[in-house]
């Protein structure tokens, strides 16, 4: 007993925190290789440092591949089709411009859309209209698309439906969305009708009726006004024998007698009313070739019977007498205007 307790003391003086708790070391393991695993060959580790270079060469190659396409679009704006990305760039460039197109759309650097069928057409977005973008899904691009091919003429809210197959409910939300950001605006047309057009268009003259419309109703007052005053310029400007559209616009600005900017289109439509109502007629050309207009003049005299002596059944057996001293005896030829 003296003698064990010695041995155990001298191996519990010189066991360590990693011995068992027995005091006795742990058998060592002799770990021998398969045959199939010592000829398998070592495969060399990549040094970090290579990596990193393979990784910036390919960035660098991506920033380039993707300054050329942004520059392809800058040159085209009126967009870039599929099919011509294929014969623009290689096989290997357009296989890696994948990722670089779903990049920028996810930025809304990048409008989507198809022309005439399948055909898909890329358009570069500006960085002002892309930040306004920012943040809105895939339908609110899809609506911001169809109400930019209608132009200034706007879209009705129905056919924005028919063309996305977005229910009401959530379409109004997109318009009030799009709205808020100053991407588009509702135009009221003379018909009553409110359609939608980008914000920064005007309303084509079809919507809105032009001048000739003050708060969407037709201003009846002011186009006579403007009769009145077309038909003393073709009296008196140049001495009533004959004025052209620009002279009669000039006056107008110098007189300055329209509450609502003219243009020599809508001068022209006030001229075609009054030649309508047999007040004006063209007389002839001047040397470059601009229509002279001067007061209508008389086809055919008055002559001394009234309207209601043309239903007497002997009409036709009298004399007629014109204020001019024409005589149209019985038997010439003559009709009645009643």
């Amino acid at each position: 007993r003296r003698t064990l307790r010695l041995r155990f003391t001298k191996h519990r003086d010189l066991q360590d925190d990693s011995l068992p708790l027995g005091g006795m070391p742990p058998k060592r393991r002799t770990v021998v290789a398969s045959p199939a695993a010592r000829k398998r060959p070592r495969v060399p580790i990549k040094s970090e440092a290579a990596s990193t270079r393979r990784g910036q060469g390919d960035s660098k190659q991506k920033d380039g591949l993707k300054e050329r396409f942004i520059k392809f679009l800058t040159e085209n704006p009126g967009g870039v089709a599929n099919s011509t990305l294929k014969t623009k760039f290689t096989a290997e460039e357009y296989k890696n411009l994948v990722p670089i197109i779903n990049d920028m759309n996810k930025e809304s650097r990048l409008a989507m859309s198809r022309v005439g069928g399948n055909e898909l057409f890329y358009n570069l977005v500006s960085d002002e209209l892309a930040s306004k973008f920012a943040g809105l899904d895939v339908s609110a691009r899809m609506v911001y698309q169809v109400i930019e091919k209608a132009g200034n003429m706007g879209v009705w809210t129905k056919e924005v439906r028919s063309q996305t197959n977005i229910q009401q409910q959530a379409l109004n939300k997109i318009f009030k969305a799009l709205e808020s950001r100053r991407l588009i605006k509702p135009v009221k047309s003379v018909s009553s009708k409110k359609v939608y057009m980008l914000y920064n268009l005007t309303p084509a003259k079809e919507l809105t009726g032009g001048p000739w419309y003050s708060e969407l109703e037709f201003d009846h007052e002011f186009i006579n006004e403007m009769r009145k005053f077309l038909m003393q310029c073709v009296r008196r400007l140049n001495g009533g024998q004959g004025v052209t559209l620009s002279e009669i616009k000039d006056k107008m600005d110098q007189a300055n007698v329209s509450k609502v900017k003219l243009g020599l289109e809508d001068v022209q439509q006030l001229m075609q009313t009054l030649a309508y109502d047999h007040l004006i007629e063209q007389a002839s050309s001047n040397a470059l070739g601009e229509a002279l207009f001067v007061a209508a003049r008389r086809v055919t005299p008055m002559c001394e019977f009234k309207w209601w002596d043309a239903l007497s059944p002997d009409f036709h057996f009298r004399d007629i007498r014109f204020e001019d001293g024409v005589v149209l005896s019985a038997h010439e030829p003559h009709h009645h205007t009643a």
